[in-house]
């Protein structure tokens, strides 16, 4: 069961959540199942939510042969830098390190 309540409204929800598994009966406890499905939540929330919304990966055009997994590469790159770095807020760590294009060139010594 899944309790949850709306900030907005107040109102209080409550779903019956299924889960499908080949473990045997009895294999893993409640607590256990639910472990892993916040696992898998928190990777959701940490990566793909934030490939999709931050750079729009759903929204890309790119489909042909080995570029849509190039760019998958590249984002999770990107993704993975800014975390090492310690930023949490992926979107926000984006802004502070792109490139102002009023700032010239030589100031970056790229002249």
């Amino acid at each position: 069961m899944r309790w949850r309540r709306d900030p907005g409204s107040g109102k209080l929800s409550i779903e019956r959540i299924h889960l499908v598994t080949s473990l045997p009966p009895g294999a893993a406890s409640g607590s256990e199942l639910a472990a892993w499905i916040r696992g898998h939540w928190k990777i959701e929330n940490q990566l793909h939510h934030v490939r999709d919304r931050t750079f729009g990966e759903d929204a890309s055009k790119i489909r042909t042969r080995h570029l849509p997994r190039i760019m998958a590469g590249l984002r999770n790159l990107a993704i993975g830098v800014h975390r090492q770095d310690g930023r949490t807020n992926i979107a926000a760590a984006l802004r502070h390190t792109s490139r102002d294009p009023q700032r010239p060139l030589t100031a970056l010594g790229l002249t």
